[in-house]
């Protein structure tokens, strides 16, 4: 069985099983669409009840065409690989692909590996920061409006896991910003002075960074 939109066919997977007193109709990320149902629903009844739910089948198959769009590409410091989606591992690096089971946790493995590439790239700058300073505590989540946050109270530093997709240059951009906020708690001209002493490049990648 098959349902037509806008031209395009699209299989129908129908599972029936003797437990299941309702019906239930997805789309998963192969765009098929899955009805589970009882083993006595007949083809006219689920021909019918596509009909009845066809404007939102469209709106689940949309939503799924998005999410396929937005994860077609894997972004790792910078680089961009193509995705290419395997039963056979977790995840494994190519040349310019990425082998990854769909089901595989990117957060969970996102965040274990920041928490090795934060912490070098805190150590290296901390070493090297030109004023004194006392060393911070790290931390890492998902932030929407903010690549990073720093609580002078507590002296720690609080960096955006989504900077594990970009360029490095842009975490060291970061982590300078933040641990310039021990010295200067405000964004006022001695806080920027001591930004640009240890990242020179500052308004470029400011700029650069607004475009993300």
């Amino acid at each position: 069985m098959k349902l037509k939109i806008e031209n395009e066919q699209y299989d129908i997977i129908i599972e029936k099983k003797r437990a299941n007193k309702n019906t239930y109709i997805r789309v998963k990320n192969d765009l098929k669409i899955y009805i589970t149902t009882s083993i006595f629903a007949t083809n006219t009844y689920l021909k019918g009840l596509l009909e009845k739910n066809y404007s939102s089948i469209v709106k689940m198959i949309e939503k799924e065409k998005i999410k396929l769009e937005n994860n077609s590409d894997f972004h790792y410091l910078g680089k961009r690989y193509n995705i290419i989606y395997t039963e056979y591992c977790d995840l494994s690096f190519g040349v310019d692909k990425v082998f990854l089971n769909k089901d595989f946790d990117l957060d969970k493995w996102y965040k274990k590996q920041a928490k090795i590439v934060f912490k070098e790239h805190l150590d290296k700058i901390y070493s090297i920061f030109t004023k004194q300073i006392p060393y911070p505590d790290l931390k890492i989540r998902k932030m929407t409006t903010r690549w990073g946050v720093c609580n002078t109270k507590i002296k720690t530093i609080t960096l955006n896991l989504e900077l594990m997709k970009r360029n490095e240059k842009y975490l060291d951009y970061v982590i300078i910003h933040e641990l310039s906020h021990l010295i200067h708690a405000d964004h006022s001209p001695n806080f920027w002075k001591l930004v640009g002493e240890n990242c020179p490049n500052y308004k470029q990648i400011k700029k650069e960074m607004k475009n993300f």
